[in-house]
């Protein structure tokens, strides 16, 4: 098969990946998982091949198959960790919080666009990527948006460097912001880093830091709550950067539609129905089938990553230059402060 090069090329960056962050996180940093994003690795270790390597041609038809099929793939996967049926009570708490750090982050950066005169589509990839889940939000909403490759690693690298900035920041902001309050700390962990491996990192850090194991389990609710609205977010942004490119009575919404959404929500269906069947005997498989699934996804979104950064030259993204990295600071800065303000307003009053 002409696409099979380029998949196991893929896949052999996600291998190398995933060694060095064990030799990288857990060898030398001494954590029990490692804190570090082995997708952000992958991406690297891509750039860095394919810049300092030519990819032969054999090589590129598995690549983009990567990035376009796999990729989508591995997002509908990711449905399979989500348990909204459980996350009701909590989500009265978390998830008015989460609807106003987004609002606020789009506004703010609607009117960056105009400010610094970024690329529509580059500034879409930073918002969604700062106010929904980083990385997975980035590439989910790319096809889309038809970002090319270029856009995409610029801004998985902007989410990357402020994520890995508020991971080793806020758990200790937090700490003192907020006294010491498990449930205020972790609403603000989940909502206001990027990733969920910098929330779960975060979490962490301030778990061993603190002796709040409880913290570590709210701010991780509190993420994977946020991450249900990728399934709103990708139509929303699908519309609005599609609105107005095309004949109106040719334009339709369906054309657009991200259908691998509905994957990802059927995922999510099938995740409630197991839990609520398999709760016998039968438990200890399905629990089984479930981390395998988990697994599996993050292989393919890895896998996605470093097909991109395979395929990303670093020239263009230089040519871009420094308004997009102005963007995804202040984007960070505007999700940390609306979450504080928020939180001592309203919620702290709510809770």
């Amino acid at each position: 098969m002409v696409i099979l090069p380029g998949i196991i090329l893929a896949f052999v960056l996600y291998t190398l990946s995933q060694g060095f962050n064990n030799i990288i996180g857990i060898e030398l940093l001494g954590y029990d998982k490692s804190p570090i994003s082995t997708a952000m690795i992958a991406i690297l270790l891509g750039m860095f091949f394919g810049n300092v390597f030519q990819v032969r041609e054999g090589f590129q038809k598995g690549l983009d198959f990567t990035r376009e099929y796999i990729l989508k793939l591995g997002i509908i996967f990711l449905g399979i960790q989500l348990k909204p049926f459980e996350f009701l009570d909590f989500g009265k708490i978390a998830i008015p919080l989460i609807i106003i750090c987004i609002i606020s982050v789009l506004v703010v950066i609607k009117l960056l666009i105009k400010k610094l005169k970024i690329p529509t589509r580059m500034a879409y990839l930073i918002s969604i990527g700062s106010t929904v889940c980083g990385t997975t939000a980035i590439m989910a909403t790319a096809p889309v948006i038809k970002a090319n490759k270029n856009e995409v690693s610029y801004a998985i690298a902007n989410i990357t460097l402020f994520g890995i900035l508020s991971m080793l920041l806020y758990p200790y902001f937090a700490n003192f912001y907020f006294d010491n309050q498990p449930l205020l700390i972790g609403l603000f962990l989940g909502t206001s880093i990027h990733e969920t491996s910098q929330v779960a990192a975060a979490g962490l850090i301030y778990e061993q830091q603190f002796n709040s194991p409880e913290t570590l389990n709210i701010a991780t609710v509190t993420k994977l709550i946020r991450n249900t609205f990728l399934i709103i977010m990708i139509p929303l942004f699908a519309f609005l950067y599609n609105r107005g490119k095309t004949n109106k009575k040719e334009y339709s919404i369906l054309n657009i539609f991200p259908y691998f959404v509905l994957g990802f929500v059927g995922m999510i269906i099938i995740r409630n129905i197991g839990d609520q069947v398999f709760i016998s005997n039968l438990s200890y498989n399905w629990n089984e089938t479930i981390n395998i699934i988990k697994f599996l996804s993050k292989i393919f979104l890895t896998m996605a990553m470093a097909a991109i950064g395979l395929s990303t030259n670093l020239k263009d993204i230089k040519s871009m230059g420094y308004k997009p990295f102005i963007v995804g600071f202040i984007a960070m800065l505007t999700v940390g402060i609306v979450c504080v303000i928020t939180i001592e307003s309203y919620l702290k009053f709510f809770i």
